[in-house]
């Protein structure tokens, strides 16, 4: 018997004869259920764009009706840059139809990196909103502009700025039930859209109050928030791109693989998102003296354990050390009485 095996499991198997052959012929499965798990998760993050990007189209028109009505520069600048920033969603919606697709033989991880390319140009789109809110701002201090009807701009801008921060609620909550950060980086943009809107409300208030200087101060008060959303994006796009994970979902899989029976000890586990769906390899020492079936039923009951313990975990590889001969106790529970089951 070799010293090591690698055992690929992504569904539940079942027979003597088949895990017999599994050891010999190792293959990869889809596991059902958690592939519907990933669809249904693609299928949430698109309905989620989908609804925010309705929800966005109907603030910039409402904007844009008032715009027309009052001729703000400043309004007109904030509605272009709303519905601009809506469109945002489109690559986002690439990404989760691409990472429908099949895995192949050039992408044999499949297609959900497509979302963390999505992640990096929402990024890139803050960024650029920071620096337009900053030169928008400056360029008022240098250039006042008289407002007219300013009651009807901060209407429109508290408009703007609700349906932002509602778009911004959603898709981050989405993002993260689902596991997607480029979701999450999606809702932070659309906060800073809302904190653009707000510094339009702000600057109103400040031209009905006779103190025109407030427009762009509050403007550069708001560059400066949108710029630390941008920094909490990036690292959320950063550590997604650097294969980061949250340390806890490594404890939940090392506490199932410890109490799963045959595991003698727990080697290294890593983990990888890929999309919004979580991949993990493992290393298990199981007791000297078993068979490549036995060791193989209980790599089997490893991964079942980490699939009902890690949530978005949908794709695992245990990797089977043997413990040296002599190394510890005869362990009952690592002869095959499951050899049966």
């Amino acid at each position: 018997m070799s010293e090591h095996e690698h055992h690929h499991h992504h569904h539940h198997t079942s027979g003597i004869r088949h895990r017999v052959g599994h050891v010999l012929r190792p293959h990869s499965h889809a596991t059902t259920d958690k592939v519907d798990q990933a669809m249904e998760a693609s299928a949430e993050g698109m309905r989620t764009l989908w609804i925010s990007l309705a929800v966005l189209a109907l603030t910039a028109a409402l904007q844009a009706a008032v715009v027309a009505l009052s001729g703000s520069v400043a309004l007109l600048g904030d509605t272009v840059h709303n519905a601009a920033d809506a469109l945002t969603a489109v690559p986002l919606g690439i990404a989760f139809v691409l990472g429908r697709r099949a895995a192949n033989r050039r992408y044999p991880y499949g297609y959900g990196r497509a979302e963390d390319l999505a992640g990096v140009a929402i990024v890139l789109t803050i960024a650029a909103s920071s620096l337009f809110a900053g030169y928008q701002a400056v360029d008022r201090l240098i250039h006042p502009r008289a407002m007219s009807h300013p009651g009807a701009v901060a209407a429109a801008a508290l408009i703007g700025f609700a349906g932002n921060e509602l778009v911004a609620r959603y898709r981050m909550r989405t993002g993260r039930r689902i596991g997607s950060a480029a979701l999450v980086a999606d809702g932070l943009h659309a906060r800073t859209d809302g904190f653009t809107s707000l510094a339009v409300l702000l600057g109103a208030g400040g031209a009905a109050l006779g103190w025109p200087v407030a427009d762009p101060v509050v403007g550069l008060l708001i560059t400066a928030a949108i710029a630390l959303v941008l920094r909490d994006a990036a690292r959320e796009v950063y550590r997604r791109l650097m294969d980061s994970v949250d340390p806890a979902l490594i404890d939940l899989a090392e506490t199932a693989l410890a109490r799963t029976d045959g595991v003698r000890a727990v080697g290294a586990v890593r983990m990888r998102w890929i999309g919004h769906a979580l991949r993990a390899e493992a290393d298990i020492v199981v007791a000297p003296e078993l068979s490549v079936v036995a060791a193989h039923a209980v790599a089997v009951r490893a991964e079942h354990a980490m699939f009902h313990a890690v949530p978005r975990l949908t794709a695992a590889t245990v990797h089977v050390d043997h413990a040296p001969v002599g190394a510890g106790a005869h362990d009952p529970h690592d002869e095959l009485a499951h050899h049966a089951a």
